[in-house]
């Protein structure tokens, strides 16, 4: 029995060490460099761009496994077939079988657009195309050109540049077009062999990536080539400004009454003059309160009495009813009101030429100076002045001689600020120190125009180039202050205001109009701290 006992212990233990051995043996290798490069095409059959063209299938041969994503969307061919090709995967071989009839003596492109990716990460093959001609040569006219934003000048994501024949321009915005490209990083793009035509050029940047190819002017950006371009010869200098139309009939994308009894109205384009009024119940229109979004494309409506049923509204422009609105608010609605307060620090510091700004999520209707504690230094302070902005019923602002190296910390007790439907502020605390004096600067900025009889629209932007934080309307030469800005980095941009609005108006693809020309200095601005910066801006005629 112990010898038994002995061998049984020697065989368990051989056979746990082969079982972890077998476990360890078993672990795939982790981790490696992600795969950022797209299949890879090894060899076509026939050859791309063969002439006298006669198969009925084409095999495009790759270096990796790949599939087919959005095909329908994605791949086309020029002409048009009535029955379009078939795709088909064959391991890492792609079949194109033919449905239809070829046409003699014709160029044909099969465009795959986007359709092609790698199996595990989605690396796309940009542009893959195939040529071929059923005659005994190919078309082999280009156009090329460049696509940039035209508010900013700089080059968009993979625009979607198309040309429709003239006889098919009937076309855009319903269909989706069968010659087209996509541009590279830098705004360039090139459509290739094509056939002696006139077209029409336009380019899209749609919303998401991967769409229809198909112009929605709700979302999408567009661009275009006024005039039709006859095409018998290359033609390489095609620019394209991308701009987001603004829509002819107005319509309202959103209408609702908010959790906290506020109404939402948002628009699918920007207005100029707006204005709401209460049609019924009419008596409250007289204590509506009103805030629109800065561009005029929404607005939130604050009502003092939420005693009806619904409520029926007109939106207008410049003095003309656009639309009227009826709203129906829920029986036994309850409503969660809380005010809170944004403010204007930049982190923990105020802006030595600023005072401290409250903006609230609600009309403010009274302030109590006695439930706030203001402390400089852990000393409090009796002589601010809590002031609320004139044209601005959000906003509160504190007024007091700040002083640089001092802590100050200012507790609103609950209670503090009183809104609209009787609501009050819970506790809360700002903490901070003023920005010393020396970190700012001054841009002396001579603007020089071309022509003393247009009007200009000179604005300095933040260093993303996105943000306006001051716009000036100028006719002549002068000189534009920026007096106190922060030691930061700027850019102009100079808007010719065509029509003397004080806007930038965008272009409008049915009627051919373009958008206001914009030109982008080159040169940042920057602005040092304590130092005062002189330039001169030249700005140059507008180009055609």
């Amino acid at each position: 029995m112990p010898e038994t006992r002995q061998c049984l212990l020697r065989v368990i233990y051989i056979a746990l060490i082969l079982l972890f051995a077998g476990c360890a043996s078993m672990q795939a290798p982790q981790g490696g460099p992600k795969d950022e490069k797209p299949p890879k095409v090894l060899r076509m059959e026939p050859k791309d761009q063969t002439t006298n063209f006669s198969a009925q299938k084409i095999t495009i041969e790759f270096d990796e496994y790949f599939k087919l994503q959005n095909q329908f969307k994605e791949f086309s061919v020029s002409p048009e077939q009535e029955k379009p090709p078939l795709l088909k995967i064959r391991g890492k071989r792609l079949e194109v079988t033919f449905q239809d009839s070829l046409e003699k003596n014709t160029t044909y492109t099969l465009n795959f657009g986007k359709s092609v990716g790698d199996v595990n990460e989605g690396n796309t093959v940009n542009n893959l195309t195939y040529v071929f001609s059923t005659g005994p040569k190919l078309d082999s006219l280009r156009i090329s050109g460049n696509v940039t934003q035209a508010l900013t000048g700089e080059p968009p994501k993979e625009a979607l540049v198309f040309i429709l024949p003239l006889s098919r321009d009937t076309l855009f915005g319903k269909g989706k077009p069968s010659i087209f490209t996509t541009t590279d990083s830098s705004g360039n793009f090139m459509l290739k062999n094509l056939r002696a035509d006139t077209y029409k050029i336009y380019a899209i940047r749609e919303q998401e990536n991967g769409g229809d190819k198909i112009y929605q002017q709700i979302n999408d950006q567009v661009a275009f080539v006024k005039e039709p371009v006859k095409l018998d010869k290359n033609i390489d200098s095609i620019k394209l400004r991308l701009f987001k139309e603004n829509a002819g009939t107005l319509r309202v994308l959103d209408r609702k009454i908010n959790s906290d009894g506020s109404i939402l109205l948002s628009f699918n384009r920007q207005l100029k003059r707006p204005a709401v009024t209460i049609t019924e119940p009419a008596e409250i229109d007289a204590r509506k309160l009103v805030k629109f979004s800065a561009a005029n494309d929404s607005a939130r409506i604050w009502l003092t009495s939420m005693d009806f049923d619904s409520v029926g509204i007109a939106l207008s422009d410049t003095g003309k009813v656009l639309q009227n609105i009826r709203l129906t608010r829920a029986r036994n609605a309850k409503y969660e009101r809380n005010l809170t307060a944004a403010d204007n620090l930049a982190g923990s510091r105020l802006n030595f030429y600023r005072h401290l700004e409250l903006v609230f999520n609600m009309p403010v209707t009274s302030a109590d100076a006695g439930k706030i504690t203001f402390q400089e230094d852990s000393l409090t302070r009796q002589n601010f002045q809590l002031q609320k902005d004139s044209t601005d019923f959000l906003k509160y602002r504190l007024v007091y001689p700040w002083r640089t190296k001092r802590k100050y910390t200012i507790k609103f007790a609950e209670g503090a600020f009183t809104a609209i439907y009787n609501t009050k502020n819970k506790a809360f605390t700002k903490t901070f120190e003023l920005e010393p004096k020396d970190s700012y600067g001054t841009l002396s900025l001579s603007v020089q125009v071309p022509d003393t009889a247009s009007s200009y629209l000179i604005q300095l932007l933040d260093e993303k180039k996105e943000t306006i934080l001051r716009q000036d309307i100028i006719t002549k030469n002068r000189t534009i202050l920026y007096a106190n800005f922060e030691a930061k980095t700027y850019f102009v941009r100079v808007v010719y205001d065509a029509n003397r609005n004080g806007l930038w108006d965008t272009g409008n693809v049915q009627l051919g109009i373009q958008p206001e020309r914009i030109w982008l200095a080159e040169k940042e601005m920057s602005i040092r701290a304590n130092w005062d910066r002189n330039e001169v801006l030249q700005v140059p005629a507008a180009a055609p």
